[in-house]
């Protein structure tokens, strides 16, 4: 919903210009992260994309970001919206905050029946992180996976953002991920302020999740029943949502579930706020100079 970035950060230009000439106003020609990401999914080897959005902002989306893919490879749109719960469940009234990502990902239920990965719209993962979880869903394991980045390569300038801070074994099984949802950066070190005021000091060196998943279809089922349980212990809260990262933690704590950890050297970044804008840009730029890029995705 972009409330701390001030916009539809999801379909704001973040390729580079343009040249002169042309039937399109400049903005709609330039590249989204969404073009990256599902570039680089594309020569991944991934097969279809399934947009997990509101209905309201379904139109724009489709003539901004989707038309470019509808010929490149199959594209599905799923919505997320409030009332879709499970029978028993309804919304607290006066709710307008969407549930969270667990939530978000039980909405892509009908549309896919094989393995896939699941990103956030406004992260950019770098190529590698794409083939990383691809070979690892082409395995054929049972396992999950999660792709995971350093946190001080994560953090923004400008504010507070949330991470899911992970711990992880000495086979590269993730043992638990703690979401913090109000991180600052120090230097390369960081800090977190819970609810409680209380604040935990982080080195910068943990490994984090920045919601690049690998799953088998099964995680379906698996997601609900942790999702009716955060609607029986928190339904009523107006402001509780559902992380994945909490739900996958959970399934971990149970036995229900193993990840596999990929450690990512590809650069992440986002547009949390506004500000992280230029950046996002300006590495990109860097991006297409170093020849991992062409100029223009889609021609």
């Amino acid at each position: 919903m972009g409330s701390r970035y001030g916009g539809l950060k999801q379909i704001d230009p973040v390729g580079p210009l343009p040249e002169i000439g042309g039937d399109l106003p400049s903005q709609s020609r330039r590249e989204t992260i969404i073009d990256y990401s599902v570039y680089d999914a594309i020569r991944a080897g991934f097969g279809k994309i399934v947009f997990v959005i509101r209905k309201d902002i379904e139109q724009p989306f489709r003539d901004t970001v989707g038309a470019r893919f509808k010929n490149r490879i199959p594209v599905e749109y799923v919505f997320q919206e409030l009332e879709k719960l499970s029978p028993g469940f309804s919304v607290p009234p006066g709710r307008i905050k969407p549930w969270g990502t667990t939530h978000a990902l039980l909405m892509a239920a009908d549309a896919i029946q094989e393995p896939f990965g699941v990103i956030n719209a406004d992260d950019f993962y770098g190529a590698n992180s794409y083939r990383m979880l691809a070979d690892s869903l082409r395995s054929g394991g049972s396992d999950f996976a999660m792709v995971g980045f350093t946190l001080r390569n994560t953090l923004s300038d400008f504010g507070s953002v949330a991470r899911g801070v992970c711990q992880v074994d000495d086979e590269g099984l993730l043992t638990s991920v703690v979401e913090l949802t109000h991180i600052v950066r120090e230097g390369n070190r960081a800090h977190n302020t819970d609810a409680e005021g209380r604040v935990t000091i982080l080195s910068g060196d943990e490994p984090v999740s920045m919601n690049m998943w690998g799953f088998t279809p099964k995680v379906f089922s698996q997601m609900l029943d942790e999702f009716k349980k955060f609607l029986g212990q928190h339904g009523s809260d107006m402001q509780s949502e559902c992380y994945l990262p909490s739900t996958v933690n959970a399934l971990i704590a149970a036995g229900a579930a193993r990840v596999q950890v990929l450690h990512s050297g590809d650069s992440w970044f986002g547009v949390t706020y506004r500000e992280d804008h230029t950046r996002v840009v300006q590495s990109i730029a860097a991006l297409i100079h170093d020849g991992q890029y062409p100029k223009r995705l889609w021609s």
